[in-house]
């Protein structure tokens, strides 16, 4: 009897690219995806360890599925168990085993009952590894794996390792054989890609003119604000996706200086503004932490002021989590969680509304969409499982493009109608 496999996956767009390694991987030995954890042979969760909200998740996921898949074989994998291993072994004994990126039970060496805790090592590389067709008519690519960088809020480097890019030849036939007509490349420091290589900015750009020959739509998310050069700027204008997923944090200089991070609220707003006066039609999307350590309320309006004034299209606000063995950590002047979550709300309103507002302001126009499933499709606005969508008629063809009509704005939502023919 051929043994049935559920993977869940937890966390960022990177980890999605991880479990669909382990599948292929699981298929290739011979195993077949379950339609459900209660009909599966083996369950693995992959688990992310960002920050302490995804961590309670991991957990409870781990222990819901314990408790829905109870004859299977459970194994936890992904950032938590690479971080914390015997830890978490010991913490979830309802796991059968806990094991290190993308390792699945029937590789390594299983724990004995002398050390039932242990964690097995990797036998092979993860990022290399092939991969299945894609199922939907996009996926993530991730070209390269950990990070250079320390920003002081950020323990990823310490379990990821620092930046390892891969060739571009392995990411070219890769999205050769993904069979996808949107590629939404990934990684921890995307604009970095090649510089471990020695290639620097020599490295993205030509990446990028590569796929965009291989693809309708190329996306990139998670850009550093200080490698977005003009070459950059125009590689992706040119790819026909002027998407920029700008990695900022926070807009106030003695804050981020805290953070270990580059730039300030004037050279943000001045980037983006010279960005969309190359090209008008370009969407920004970022993300902001709240109430890290050192944050006054005068950090706090200069951000209300700029996510305000600058406008962009889609944004994201994190409470700041305090992660073990981080350089924030050992920061003075910490902020109450109330006051965070206050200041996260308060900027989450101001974004709310530019989010509708504008929106608002596509109703009427015609657009070409890629439709992901029966119904439910995005223009180059939108990127997948991120941000918003437009329902569209369920007859348009899955996995192809269509022009429609935006009829109706619904917060960051849309409805469109077929368009002409």
């Amino acid at each position: 009897m051929v043994r049935r496999f559920w993977v869940e996956t937890l966390g960022c767009p990177k980890n999605q690219v991880d479990s669909d390694k382990i599948t292929g991987l699981l298929v290739r030995d011979g195993m077949a995806a379950a339609g459900a954890p209660e009909e599966a042979d083996l369950v693995v969760v992959n688990t992310c360890a960002f920050i302490e909200e995804a961590r309670q998740e991991s957990v409870d996921t781990v222990l819901e599925l314990r408790s829905t898949a109870a004859d299977a074989e459970l194994v936890i994998t992904g950032c938590m168990a690479e971080r914390y291993g015997a830890e978490l072994a010991e913490a979830l004994p309802e796991a059968d085993r806990v094991a290190g990126f993308g390792v699945p039970v029937s590789i390594g060496a299983k724990p004995s009952a002398a050390s039932p805790s242990a964690v097995a090592l990797p036998s092979f590389d993860l990022l290399n590894l092939p991969r299945p067709p894609a199922e939907a008519p996009w996926a993530y690519v991730k070209i390269a794996e950990g990070c250079d960088r320390r920003c002081g809020y950020c323990a990823i480097p310490s379990f990821r390792g620092p930046q390892r890019s891969r060739s571009a030849e392995a990411i070219v036939a890769e999205v050769e054989g993904l069979g996808v007509r949107e590629a939404v490349l990934v990684a921890q420091d995307l604009a970095s890609y090649g510089r471990d290589q020695g290639q620097g900015e020599r490295g993205i750009i030509p990446l990028v003119e590569s796929l965009r020959q291989q693809v309708d739509w190329l996306r990139l998310l998670y850009l550093y604000p200080s490698d977005l050069t003009d070459p950059l700027i125009d590689a992706i204008c040119a790819t026909g996706v002027p998407y920029f997923d700008l990695s900022l944090q926070h807009v106030s200089r003695p804050l981020l200086a805290r953070m270990r991070r580059w730039g300030d609220g004037h050279r943000f707003a001045a980037r983006i503004a010279d960005i969309r006066q190359r090209e008008p039609a370009a969407v920004f999307r970022s993300n902001f932490i709240v109430g890290y350590p050192g944050e006054t309320e005068a950090d706090h309006d200069a951000l209300l002021d700029f996510v305000a004034d600058v406008g962009l299209d889609w944004c994201g606000f994190f409470t700041y989590s305090p992660e073990t063995g981080t350089y924030a950590t050992t920061l003075d002047k910490e902020v109450p969680a109330e006051l965070a979550a206050e200041r996260r709300r308060e900027l989450a309103e101001v974004q709310d509304e530019i989010t509708a507002a504008k929106r608002d302001q596509l109703v009427g126009r015609e657009v070409e969409v890629l439709v992901d499933t029966p119904g439910m499709a995005r223009s180059y606005r939108e990127a997948p499982e991120i941000d918003g969508i437009i329902s569209v008629p369920e007859h348009l063809a899955t996995g192809q493009f269509h022009t429609v009509r935006l009829t109706e704005a619904m917060g960051p939502d849309m409805v469109a109608e077929a368009g002409p023919s």
